[in-house]
């Protein structure tokens, strides 16, 4: 998961390295890995890290009524997520951290089955709390409705995470309202013309939650007609949407679940829906996309052994020429990325 974020950058920054984004994430500090919007992992500027996190706080809030719903008290969850916020003063796994929230609460720990992943039997840590055991990483969604804290360097084959307080130079954090209205200016400019139910689906926020936020931004927005489409925009992107135009043709290879392809609750601006099932499949899988234009032309997959990557193409309809061959062009610069200098393209 980590390099298709790393690789969503190398899609829209031409010319970077695997190896730049590593150093800024782990030594400059000046990247950032975080659960934000959907609860989902991002790669953000650290300076910007709270604008994202607390922006996308009221969808982690709903863990917190969850619990309160099971009849803990408030003071008693509060003091919790105090607890795991204390603990991330350093980086620390999610195994060490429940051990280190219990002993201070004075909690324990079960060990069972709940490992990351669709059927993962490995056995994970749980915290005995009241008449609820809270794994892990539950612990860590339910501190991110109260604070910021993004992943750390991985020990071994395990995560880390960090406040960001403790991590980020020069920590500058905000308000959630003012967290929430920048927020949705970013969405806004990077995904409008958009609707709040779009809004609602790529920050994980309820309808409700959306429409309230929404609300925050109304006086700097404008209601625009695309193609009998009613949907908003920034009133000062207006200008420059009005007058743009594509200088292309342009193609990218987009990685899986692509912040592109996850933008809007219809996905009709990108393919058709002949084409639709190819790329967001069942379980909420999103494919990696052949991008034209900003048009889904296919789907495609890579493998890297050593210094040799392979990239196979699966257009879903025969490509032209000069689209064929800036996809290979696009290979090509993938295995510069990745640090490969062998590429082998297949377009099937």
């Amino acid at each position: 998961m980590l390099l298709a974020g790393l690789m969503s950058i190398w899609a829209r920054v031409r010319g970077v390295k695997l190896t730049d984004l590593e150093a800024a994430l782990w030594r400059e500090r000046s990247l950032a890995k975080a659960w934000c919007m959907r609860r989902t992992m991002f790669i953000l500027p650290s300076d910007e890290l709270s604008i994202f996190v607390r922006g996308s706080a009221l969808r982690a809030e709903r863990e917190m009524r969850w619990v309160l719903g099971k009849g803990v008290p408030k003071e008693k969850l509060e003091a919790l997520v105090g607890a795991v916020l204390n603990a991330l003063d350093e980086p620390i796994t999610q195994a060490d951290l429940a051990v280190k929230v219990s002993k201070s609460m004075g909690y324990k720990v079960r060990h069972k089955a709940g490992g990351v992943g669709w059927g993962n039997r490995k056995k994970v840590p749980w915290v005995d709390f009241g008449d609820l055991v809270l794994p892990a990483n539950y612990l860590l969604h339910l501190a991110g409705s109260r604070g910021v804290y993004c992943s750390g360097p991985s020990e071994g084959n395990e995560s880390t995470f960090v406040r960001a307080d403790s991590w980020v130079p020069h920590w500058k954090d905000i308000s959630q309202a003012q967290a929430q209205k920048e927020l949705l200016r970013r969405y806004l400019t990077a995904f409008g013309p958009s609707t709040i139910s779009d809004f609602a689906i790529w920050t994980g926020m309820t309808a409700g939650d959306a429409r309230r936020v929404w609300s925050l931004g109304e006086e700097d927005m404008v209601p625009v007609d695309v193609e009998g489409w009613n949907a908003t925009v920034l009133r000062n992107d207006l200008p420059e949407l009005a007058k743009a135009h594509l200088i292309g043709p342009v193609v990218r290879l987009l990685p899986f679940f692509d912040s592109f392809l996850l933008g809007h609750k219809s996905h009709r601006n990108i393919i058709g829906p002949v084409e639709h099932t190819q790329v967001y499949r069942p379980q909420g899988w999103v494919s990696p996309v052949l991008l034209v234009d900003g048009q889904a032309a296919g789907v495609w997959s890579h493998v890297k052994r050593k210094n040799h990557l392979e990239v196979e193409i699966r257009p879903f309809k025969g490509l032209p020429t000069q689209i064929s061959s800036l996809a290979r062009e696009e290979a090509d610069e993938l295995g510069g990325f990745v640090g490969c200098s062998d590429v082998r393209v297949k377009i099937s």
